[in-house]
This record gives C-alpha cells, sequence and structure tokens, in this order.
C-alpha cells in the first residue's frame, strides 16, 4: 500500500530513500550536503531540494523527517530566526549549562525534574547562552523549534501549529520523559521569560500534509530514527562508537537517575531509551594507533596477535576525563608495564579491552536499573574492526551485532512515514537489519577474567569513583 520517504537531515546532508510502505524495499535514493553557512536553517531547506531534485519525491504518499539532535531554532512571533540556529554540542553553552544546574538546586534537582541534567547540547542550556550572551536576541524570543521540527513546519507551509515528538523532545532539558509534559518553568529559569512550545505528537499521529497533499508523520531525532530503522525491541541496546561513546537500550519506562548519568529519553514507538554516555571511544584507538604509528586497522591486526589480558597490561581510556564514572578532571593511564608487556600487540590489545571496559562500565549502569540487555548493537567505523568483534561479545556478556552499513536513520524516517499512512495500532513489519553476529562462546571466562582485572585496577586508581 503505496510509497513513502525517510529524511534524514544530519549536520552535514540531507539523505533520502524512498521505500514501498508494506515491504520496506528501497526503490530510490537522494542526497545532498548542506550548503554553508550550515547553522542556517535554510541552508537544510536548500540541501533538502537538491536530494529530491530527480524526483525522489514522485508517487510518494507520506515523508516522514528525521534531523541532527538538540539544536535550537529561536523565533520571534512571526515565526523568522532571531538568530542561526545553535547546534549540536555548543562548547560555548557548557558554562551556561553548570549555571542552570546551580539555578534549580543541583543534578539531582533536574533529574527528578526531566530527567536529564543539562549539558551544553541541552536547548534548555542554550536558551541560557542566548538570555545571558545576546540579551536583545532573547528579549525577541517567542517559539522555539528543533530543527526536525523547524523542517517539518515548512513542509507543512509553516502553518499556526507547530509539531514535535516524544522523542526530539526528551532531549530538549524542558520535557520529561517521565511525565510526557513540559516543564515551562524551567524555559522561564533559563531564559527569563515563557515561550511558545510545539505540541508534542503521538508515535503514530500525522503532524499533518503538504499544500500538495502529501502526509507527514511526526518526525523524530536521528538516534530514535535509527532505532527504529534498526528494528530496536526490548532485549536490546545499542553501543555507538564515535570519538565518544553512548549506551542506551529500549526500556519500557523512563528511568531517573538522581546522579544524572543515565539520560532518559524517548523512542519513536512508545517506549523509553535510557542512555549513559562515556567521554572515550574510538578516540582511544586512534590515539594509541598513531602511538605505535599505524591506523586503525593496523592497530587491530597488533591486537589480535597479542592474548586476553594483553600481557597484563591495562589502560584506564581516561584520554579526555571521563563522564562516567565521574571523572571530569583525571587522565587516562597504563597499568601493569613489564618487559615482557612491553611490545606493540600488546599495547593495541589494552587499548582495545580498556576502551570496551570503559563502554561495559556504562553499560552496568543501565543493566543496574533493570534494563535487560540480550543483543547489543555496535555502531561506528570502530564496530568493524576483527579485534573489537573479537574482545566485545565475552567481555560485555551478550551476544554483539553488528549491521552492514545502511541509511538505518532515514529507513526509519520511512516506516515511521509508511506507519502514520496507515494508521495501525502497530508499526508495519519491515525486514530486520542485515547484521554479523558474534558469540561469546568459549572466550567468555577469559572476557570476563579481562574485565575484572580492568574494574581492580580503575578501583585502585580512582577509589569510590564508579558508585552504580
Amino acid at each position: 500500500m503505496g510509497i513513502v520517504a525517510g529524511l534524514e537531515s544530519s549536520a552535514e546532508y540531507t539523505r533520502i530513500v524512498v521505500c514501498d510502505a508494506d515491504s520496506g524495499a528501497v526503490v530510490k535514493h537522494g542526497y545532498a550536503e548542506h550548503p554553508d553557512p550550515r547553522e542556517d536553517p535554510q541552508s537544510w531547506l536548500m540541501s533538502l531540494g537538491r536530494a529530491a531534485s530527480s524526483g525522489q519525491f514522485a508517487d510518494v504518499e507520506a515523508i516522514g523527517v528525521a534531523a541532527q539532535q538538540q539544536g535550537l531554532i529561536a523565533t520571534d512571533s512571526t515565526g523568522v530566526a532571531v538568530r542561526p540556529a545553535l547546534l549540536g554540542n555548543d562548547r560555548r553553552v557548557q558554562s551556561a549549562a553548570a549555571d542552570l544546574v546551580d539555578a534549580l538546586g543541583g543534578r539531582e534537582a533536574w533529574a527528578q525534574a526531566v530527567g536529564a541534567v543539562p549539558q551544553a547540547a541541552h536547548p534548555v542550556s542554550k536558551l541560557r547562552w542566548l538570555a545571558r550572551n545576546e540579551p536583545g536576541n532573547a528579549s525577541r524570543v517567542a517559539g522555539v523549534l528543533q530543527p526536525h521540527d523547524w523542517l517539518v513546519w515548512q513542509l507543512l507551509g509553516r502553518p499556526l501549529r507547530r509539531t514535535t515528538d516524544r522523542g526530539d523532545a526528551s532531549g530538549t532539558g524542558y520535557w520529561s520523559a517521565a511525565l510526557e509534559m513540559y516543564r515551562p518553568d524551567l524555559v522561564e529559569l533559563a531564559l527569563g521569560h515563557q515561550v511558545a512550545m510545539p505540541d508534542v505528537l503521538a508515535p503514530v499521529e500525522p503532524a499533518g500534509r503538504t499544500p500538495e497533499g502529501l502526509l507527514i508523520s511526526a518526525g523524530t531525532g536521528e538516534t530514535m530514527a535509527a532505532a527504529f530503522g534498526l528494528g530496536l525491541n526490548l532485549g536490546d541496546a545499542v553501543i555507538s562508537l564515535g570519538a565518544s561513546g553512548s549506551v542506551f537500550a529500549v526500556h519500557h519506562e523512563a528511568l531517573a537517575d538522581p546522579t544524572g548519568t543515565i539520560t532518559s529519553y524517548a523512542d519513536a514507538t512508545g517506549m523509553h531509551l535510557p542512555a549513559v554516555r562515556t567521554l572515550n571511544a574510538t578516540r582511544v584507538l586512534r590515539g594509541t594507533a598513531e602511538l605505535l604509528g599505524t591506523d586503525l586497522d593496523g592497530l587491530s591486526e597488533l591486537a589480535m596477535k597479542s592474548s586476553p589480558g594483553a600481557y597484563g597490561l591495562v589502560l584506564l581510556p581516561y584520554l579526555e576525563g571521563e563522564h562516567t564514572p565521574d571523572l571530569p578532571h583525571t587522565a587516562g593511564s597504563l597499568h601493569g608495564l613489564r618487559r615482557e608487556s612491553m611490545k606493540p600487540e600488546h599495547m593495541a590489545r589494552a587499548a582495545v579491552e580498556g576502551m570496551l571496559c570503559g563502554l561495559a562500565d556504562a553499560l552496568d549502569v543501565l543493566r543496574g536499573r533493570g534494563v535487560q540487555v540480550r543483543r547489543l548493537f555496535l555502531l561506528g567505523q570502530a564496530a568493524g574492526l576483527p579485534a573489537v568483534q573479537t574482545v566485545a561479545p565475552a567481555l560485555f556478556g551478550a551476544q554483539v551485532v553488528v549491521p552492514r552499513p545502511a541509511d538505518y536513520t532515514a529507513t526509519g524516517a520511512a516506516r515511521q512515514a509508511a506507519w502514520a499512512l496507515k494508521g495501525t495500532a502497530q508499526p508495519p513489519r519491515w525486514p530486520a537489519a542485515d547484521c554479523q553476529v558474534f558469540d561469546a562462546g568459549e572466550d567468555f571466562a577469559a572476557g570476563q577474567a579481562v574485565r575484572q582485572q580492568y574494574v581492580a585496577v580503575r578501583e585502585e586508581t580512582h577509589p569510590g569513583a564508579f558508585k552504580h
């Protein structure tokens, strides 16, 4: 029944996939990079126009939009942006975030209020930054949108009603995933006055129709769309291996964490995606590779020549400080050096094991709150390294799944469009992602020994730092 399109608007590009609504089969693609300046929302529309210029939307009946998360488009009373968008993890905003934490009475107060402690990424922190640094612009702000909200609003012809979804709303710092409601008092705390906020749509609820009659679904953020495109369910968790790392899992409820270690996001289906982040992931491997005069592939080859435990070497991977555990001012450290362990292959193995042990700490935070993990999806360039694929299953104590490269975010947006088009209680069943599967097998005991060795060194070096 019908043809649908998924639109992914990242920080750098627009990607479009056009799919059969019943089978999920991809029938067309489109792609275009955002022109500069990329913080100008009009550049996202220009990129969309170029990506769709070859007729990708011909025969399409519904469109889903997924976009970069936690950007802020502050608009005046006429809907015009008062300044260029503040995007992603704008480092200028970090002091404003810390200011907000204190203004409400600390981390626990924020965690209880909205399930998240303000960071630079949160739109609520960006509002505080505007109030402190651009008071003239701040005084003109009458409404707030995120990138996916703004794109949906533009596609619909800029109607009076503006919308978002629970997934993107849960990353603002002023909407509670547990209560599924806004906290306008927190917007006023940050900005100094109230503003209009978009209506939060249910997962299957459409945002409306374009002037040409195309159905536009609720849309969502990139992470939520990717989870939907991958077909994640209860029991599934994802570890994202960027320069920094994140761990999130599908869960049936929001998790309030008084320490703020867990951020309670909502997903695009009515479930929740509690998340824990680390500051160090692939940057650990890249740094070690540079030290050893090689690249990521070469590092993996070296690590495979070593054995579990890296001849006693333990790398605590806190190269940029760390968030989990909360050690913002510490540094990484290498332990267990002996003459027989001072070889490139053991150093490489220690880097892989140290990075994964740091992420296992984050995973344990979720497990400690009752989150069940049966399958663990690894995403990112480092997920394809044989050394990572070999070490991860035994160390994490779960089946590890590595999806083959595909447009999962755009596919998730298209699947949401198909769901809105059908209007059914459950989303359409599309084929599962094509994945490689890795099990711990007989290496489980060795992997757990590596983890115990790591924990012992971490506790000796930073006693009491890991309270979960």
